[in-house]
């Protein structure tokens, strides 16, 4: 596809390439000014925490994704056990990506089980940033590497690793929102561990 651009007049400086990364102020218009409700329901879709999810509407409105997502890191590292615990009940077990072998489902499904008997929760990790080829290994790696954890380091690993997941999901919510409000904000998010 060939890109139309205006000439150039004498004189004019070229500007930069524009590149649609995240939403700007005017997207953010309709995560802004949707009814608090509707706001709170997508908000535990990135984070089961009621206090998480109706602190970041309250302090609606936000001028930026960037503050919007430190709004989100500061309502995080101020869950208590008890919010934390909230959250992580809400949360489901890693899947496996499609056509994934018997073995791995064994694996995994024993490294879960031994997981939760460890610490009484379910494992959580942040995948973003990872092909989705190597999901399954991260998962594994990471439930083995924290099984060695004590269940204080373990709760602090946890809360942060639940409060980077919350960031890739609001960020991918602020951009439904932006989109065209859907019917369901939040319910793309199929890469959930």
């Amino acid at each position: 596809m060939t890109s139309h651009r205006l000439p150039r007049l004498p004189g004019q400086v070229a500007l930069p390439e524009q590149k649609s990364a995240a939403p700007s102020p005017a997207r953010l218009d309709g995560f802004n000014s949707a009814p608090a409700e509707a706001v709170t329901r997508a908000l535990l879709t990135c984070c089961r925490s009621l206090r998480w999810a109706h602190r970041l509407a309250a302090h609606r409105p936000y001028p930026d994704l960037a503050a919007l997502l430190a709004a989100s890191d500061e309502a995080a590292y101020d869950l208590t056990p008890a919010d934390l615990a909230e959250a992580l009940a809400g949360e489901s077990l890693t899947l496996l990506p499609d056509g994934a072998y018997s073995a791995a489902h064994t694996a995994l499904s024993a490294a879960h089980a031994a997981y939760e008997s460890r610490f009484g929760h379910v494992f959580v990790i942040c995948l973003d940033g990872f092909p989705p080829g190597e999901a399954l290994d991260q998962v594994l790696a990471g439930i083995r590497s924290r099984l060695t954890n004590d269940p204080e380091e373990e709760r602090v690993t946890t809360a942060e690793e639940l409060r980077r997941l919350a960031r890739g999901r609001l960020s991918r919510l602020a951009l439904q929102f932006g989109a065209a409000a859907p019917s369901r904000p939040g319910h793309a998010d199929a890469g959930r561990p």
